[in-house]
């Protein structure tokens, strides 16, 4: 059985309260710990770890159709290849297989986070056949929401009564799976999809000081902007930090397949935004929202900050930009403290600590979440890479 300790935490602010056992533990002994704590979790059929409650100890688990789904294999792929060791391997491989079904899953804009997370990992690392099989039918899948009016994929199915056909920025980060598409299939009809995403993102979701609207809503007729609104940040006028950090990290991607410098000018900018922004912490794991009245008493998150680093090695890559490695390389070592790596004897399957889900809906607040974990593991290996 996979138990866990009971533990304490507040909600805001960062345990420093160790035990001595654990103060004795070297930084790189607790990343084994907990790196050994997600390969050792049993594998479920369709039952993904997604986060963990430290109040009531419980794991969260979801099925293949939550978003969150491709994170948990995603995170033993770039396991296996920061350590080579082929438990990691050989056990997202086992996870991978569960999530297969949803290469048909039309319902979602999520294809990206939850197909190209898991089998894109496990192509790069294998070559399976199969593994291009399912991500070309996933892309196939993906494009069935594109509207060639809007010039966009469609992300959420719910609310429509009011939101006719919404676009969130997070969509941004499911293109890579249309552009890899392309790459191992030749058929750039799902480059081209990605692309016209792209240019209509660039130029309806950012503001004048290149923050990001959480969620655009067009007319399906005529592509026209209806409103531009949040559903994860504060308010409609605020800067999610997630949302920011998706937005940076998108279209970096973005300039990495097509060489558009637009592209690579939007994630600079944005990236500007992010780094010298006034609420932004000293440590620079941002609060879940930069605008919320109430900071600083307000929750960290460190997915937004662990995707940021991610995005922001490769933003060096391009443009040689020490600022973006400083900013990168700081994180990273501030996310690598025992203020964010989980305590060693919390048996869970994940790393990080202190990240947000939803704020408004008060989900997820300040606790470990998969995907945090996985561009956490990203940064390492694009770190050691440089």
């Amino acid at each position: 059985m996979f138990l866990l300790v009971s533990i304490c935490l507040t909600s805001c602010k960062k345990t420093s309260d160790h035990t001595s056992e654990n103060d004795s533990i070297t930084i790189d002994s607790l990343l084994t710990i907990r790196y050994q704590n997600i390969v050792n979790y049993p594998v479920k059929n369709d039952s993904f770890p997604r986060s963990l409650d430290l109040i009531s100890n419980k794991i969260r688990l979801v099925s293949s159709n939550d978003w969150t789904s491709g994170f948990f294999p995603g995170n033993l792929w770039q396991l296996y290849k920061l350590t080579n060791n082929t438990i990691y391997r050989d056990k997202a491989a086992e996870w991978t297989a569960l999530m297969e079904n949803q290469k048909f899953n039309a319902g979602t804009h999520d294809m990206g986070f939850k197909m190209y997370c898991s089998f894109g990992e496990g192509y790069e690392v294998t070559k399976n056949q199969n593994y291009k099989d399912v991500l070309i039918t996933s892309a196939n899948t993906l494009i069935s929401r594109f509207n060639k009016n809007v010039g966009s994929i469609r992300s959420w199915d719910f609310n429509k009564d009011i939101w006719e056909f919404p676009v969130i920025i997070d969509n941004m980060m499911n293109l890579e799976l249309l552009f890899e598409a392309t790459k191992i299939s030749g058929d750039s009809i799902y480059h081209k999809i990605a692309v016209r995403h792209a240019n209509t993102t660039l130029k309806n979701q950012f503001r004048e000081n290149n923050s990001v609207n959480h969620v655009v809503v067009y007319d399906t007729i005529n592509g026209s902007v209806k409103m531009k609104v949040t559903h994860q940040g504060f308010n409609d006028y605020s800067s999610w930090a997630r949302g920011q950090s998706w937005a940076i990290y998108g279209f970096t991607m973005a300039y990495r397949y097509t060489k558009d410098t637009t592209y690579l000018a939007q994630a600079e900018a944005t990236a500007k935004f992010f780094i010298e922004h006034p609420n932004l912490p000293e440590d620079r794991i941002p609060y879940w929202d930069f605008n919320h009245p109430n900071i600083p008493n307000v929750p960290r998150d460190a997915s937004a900050s662990s995707i940021m680093a991610s995005a922001l090695f490769e933003l060096y890559a391009f443009t040689n930009n020490k600022t973006y490695l400083n900013f990168a390389n700081a994180v990273l070592s501030n996310l690598k403290t025992t203020e964010y790596i989980l305590d060693a004897d919390i048996e869970a399957p994940f790393i990080l600590n202190h990240s947000t889900g939803n704020g408004p809906k008060n989900d997820e607040m300040d606790v470990p979440i998969n995907y945090a974990d996985y561009y956490f593991l990203e940064a390492l290996l694009r770190k050691k890479d440089i």
